[in-house]
């Protein structure tokens, strides 16, 4: 029956597909309306960052089609390549002179007039890792020696070398699609338990180690403590996002972005996207993103194996967890970590890596019974 299903010749998921496309054009709809302004003043050109995400979508979108008709299981065999490969990159972003430094964080390898964040290979790397592990011993994953620590070694040590950089926000993305990824595949609940009081201590460790981290935490809690440091940032999502009412102020209109607002197009794009289309723009995206987590989880349980599932609900649950971080930072339910929303957010690392995800997404979809 596994052979015959693989063999047989089906057509993507044209739901997801139709998804992607309508994230992947509001996308670069709302990074020239977010940008313009800050294009023209940094670069003297309003359709800087429009161009550059234009190639960057150009890219994506092909590498997108490429992973579409790659066989997903193929991934399985190279799944160790890959992780290594990851792991390389993690290390080399963390020389001196090779890893470029960005907002505080040493995440980019310069790669001529572009650059790669390593950390985003990991979250894709790792997926595909875990699945082909999980599939070939999902038997072992209840015990704690066997099968929960070994996987719970290798995310953590991952998780620290990004945290070297440091990138809390790409960290937490990779670290709870991991556990998603682990709890589905029938982990115990006692070892996950135990693992959230280390993590809890860890959390604190992390937060007491780095005062800005700190001061993150107070802006969260109480941002008019200091309108103008690190209570900024969420201030002014706020005010971008309240005015916006139920039909927004139009397309183009926001006024944040008037250099209120700092770098609109990249972490805070839903700001944007809240004042000019309102809450029905905003309530949209959120739908979208909710359908294409629907999507995955139907591929995932209609997958002809374990590989196929894994993996399948591995990249749903990371776009999940990513844009439900994203949104909630900009709205402010959860201190800023800085993370980038999907499909939407301005980059190139980001966009690509995420169309290659759901490029694999849309192949295991051809096999399974949707």
């Amino acid at each position: 029956m596994f052979n015959k299903r693989l063999n047989e010749q089906r057509k993507p998921d044209l739901t997801l597909l139709f998804v992607i496309v309508i994230l992947l054009t509001a996308g670069i709809v709302m990074v020239y309306s977010s940008s313009y302004i800050w294009s023209e003043y940094k670069f003297d050109d309003a359709y800087y960052y429009l161009k550059r995400q234009l190639l960057f979508a150009g890219a994506g979108v092909i590498a997108m089609l490429l992973f579409m008709v790659i066989p997903y299981y193929t991934w399985k065999k190279y799944a160790n390549i890959i992780l290594i490969l990851c792991f390389a990159l993690l290390l080399l972003v963390l020389i001196p002179g090779v890893g470029l430094i960005r907002g505080g964080a040493q995440s980019w390898i310069g790669v001529g007039a572009f650059s790669i964040q390593p950390s985003e290979f990991m979250k894709l790397g790792l997926i595909i890792f875990l699945a082909a592990i999980l599939s070939a011993n999902q038997k072992y994953i209840t015990s704690f020696k066997k099968g929960f620590f070994p996987c719970i070694l290798l995310i953590f040590t991952a998780f620290g070398l990004i945290m070297l950089q440091p990138d809390l926000g790409t960290g937490m993305v990779l670290v709870l699609t991991c556990m998603i990824m682990i709890f589905v595949a029938g982990a115990r609940l006692t070892h996950f338990f135990g693992l959230a009081a280390l993590g809890l201590l860890g959390f604190v460790g992390l937060i007491a180690s780095a005062p800005y981290r700190i001061n993150r935490i107070t802006a969260f809690l109480n941002p008019w403590e200091d309108p103008l440091g690190d209570g900024f940032q969420i201030i002014q999502s706020l005010y971008a996002i309240g005015p916006g009412g139920l039909m927004g102020l139009g397309l183009g209109n926001s006024l944040q972005k008037y250099f209120y607002l700092p770098e609109p197009q990249t972490d805070f794009i839903f700001a944007i996207l809240g004042e000019e289309l309102g809450f029905i723009g905003g309530a949209t995206i959120i739908l979208l993103f909710f359908l294409l987590l629907w999507r995955g989880i139907k591929i995932a349980l209609e997958a002809p194996d374990l590989f196929g599932r894994f993996l399948a609900l591995g990249i749903a649950a990371m776009l999940a967890v990513q844009a439900m971080i994203n949104i909630s930072v900009v709205i402010g339910l959860i201190p800023v970590t800085g993370i980038t929303l999907p499909f939407l957010s301005y980059g190139g690392s980001s966009l690509t890596l995420t169309l290659c995800s759901v490029g694999i997404l849309l192949n295991i979809s051809i096999y399974s019974k949707i």
